[in-house]
């Protein structure tokens, strides 16, 4: 959802020291290969249990084998959703003696009419500024990983969620404190440098969360280069770009019955216009997750409750002898795209790919999937802060789907069920669902009202 920081674009009403701005979006969409009931992609709603009404057990996390299997008879085909969003930015700034500044920024997104995340802010935060010195933030507030990947490198592209809502990173930090340099004079550039650390869910003593990242812009001339670093541990394993840092349970009353975790990602953004109205962009990213071991942490009715694993051999026993291990494993995804804008007119085409995954899971768990997703889109503004835009989209999957392996019985495991790959957080990131088809296409249509 790229175009949802078109917020930033606008002019901010001011009222003394507070200043106010936001968006509302409403779109429509309509996709193939998908179920009807469940959303068309919930990589934005709940991230990683993904919710088709077409699986046996709906709700459950990718993660999870018996999350595999399908309803028998269960019909797929094209159909029909729509969202709405919206999202408040107040803030309040005021000038310091000697040329210091502090601010402060609250925001929260709505779905649907609902907390987008509930009990995560977007932005609750304060900072202090000075043009010498550079400025200190403390609170909560997006990534640069996400942040950036999302707006305006996606939306502008059309990568979308695909691109920014995908990978090991995460997206909006929840006890952080930001540092960000001055801008620096490189090479006949500008270089702005910053670090942003995180202790998440501080409840956890054994299994201590740590965000650090790092993130540098590069400015020379026409070109814009930003590269951004994460390296965490012990926050959700996850591969939701969107996903909020916490910890790597939910609860941390079973603190000591879980085991650590940690993921990173590297990736790096350029775009150069070629002329006044063409311009490109190209990104790339590695990730790379530690895995996470499957063990019961407490029975509710009889039924095993289990901590949040990831990439595990579920039914296996590794060289030590740890039953339901957690492997490593990493990806390698790229995207790509054209922007064309002329006067009150845009549009733009563009393809993410997420690769297969390299792993010793001997259990298929997506990593030997991959993903091709095209779009091609434009755009009218309107003015005053009021932009419609459509969308088309392919997506074809590197796996031919393997049905009979997840039409299962309710009382057995999951089989060989073909997967979406590891960089994705569910099986519908490509708009169809990988276990029924290769191929997948849709549409959409929105409107969008920065203020």
């Amino acid at each position: 959802m790229g175009a949802l920081s078109l917020c930033t674009l606008s002019e901010a009403v001011d009222f003394g020291p507070f200043s106010l701005n936001g968006f509302v979006k409403a779109e429509v969409s309509r996709a193939s290969k998908v179920c009807g009931g469940g959303p068309v992609n919930n990589l934005s709603t709940v991230g990683e249990a993904g919710s088709s009404a077409c699986q046996l057990f709906p709700g459950e996390n990718r993660e999870r084998p018996w999350a595999d299997a399908l309803v028998i008879g269960r019909e797929f085909g094209t159909r029909n959703g729509d969202i709405t969003l919206a999202q408040p930015y107040l803030g309040v700034k005021f000038d310091l003696p000697r040329g210091f500044k502090v601010q402060g920024l609250i925001s929260q997104r709505w779905r649907d009419g609902k907390i987008d995340i509930p009990g995560i802010w977007y932005e609750k935060n304060i900072a202090l500024s000075h043009e010498d010195y550079g400025s200190i933030r403390i609170g909560a507030f997006p990534t640069r990983a996400w942040g950036f990947a999302d707006y305006p490198f996606a939306s502008d592209f059309g990568g979308g969620d695909t691109w920014a809502s995908t990978g090991a990173g995460y997206g909006l930090n929840t006890k952080a404190i930001r540092y960000t340099a001055r801008t620096l004079d490189v090479y006949d550039g500008d270089l702005v440098l910053e670090a942003t650390w995180d202790r998440g869910d501080t409840t956890f003593k054994k299994n201590k969360p740590r965000f650090l990242e790092v993130w540098a812009r590069y400015y020379r001339g026409d070109l814009k280069l930003d590269a951004m670093y994460q390296d965490t541990r012990n926050g959700p394993p996850v591969s939701w770009g969107h996903a909020p840092f916490t910890g790597v349970f939910y609860d941390a009353q079973y603190d000591s019955k879980i085991g650590s975790s940690g993921q990173s990602v590297a990736m790096v953004m350029a775009r150069y216009p070629i002329n006044s109205n063409v311009e490109v962009g190209v990104g790339a990213r590695h990730n790379r997750w530690s895995g996470a071991y499957a063990v019961c942490i407490d029975f509710v009715d009889g039924q095993c409750r289990y901590n949040n694993f990831f990439n595990a051999d579920f039914f296996g026993q590794d060289a030590k002898g740890v039953s339901s291990p957690g492997y490593a494993v990493t990806t390698n995804d790229f995207t790509a795209g054209v922007r064309y804008v002329n006067g009150r007119w845009s549009a733009s085409t563009g393809v993410v790919y997420l690769s297969k995954g390299r792993t010793d899971n001997p259990s298929e768990r997506g990593q030997g999937n991959s993903l091709v997703r095209g779009t091609i889109g434009g755009g009218y503004n309107f003015g005053n802060g009021l932009v419609a835009s459509v969308g088309f989209s392919a997506s074809a999957y590197g796996q031919q789907p393997q049905t009979w392996g997840c039409n299962i019985q309710k009382d057995r495991p999951a089989g060989s069920c073909t997967l979406a790959p590891r960089s994705a957080p569910d099986n519908n990131v490509g708009g169809g669902d990988a276990r029924v088809s290769r191929y997948s296409n849709g549409f959409s249509a929105g409107v969008t009202y920065s203020f």
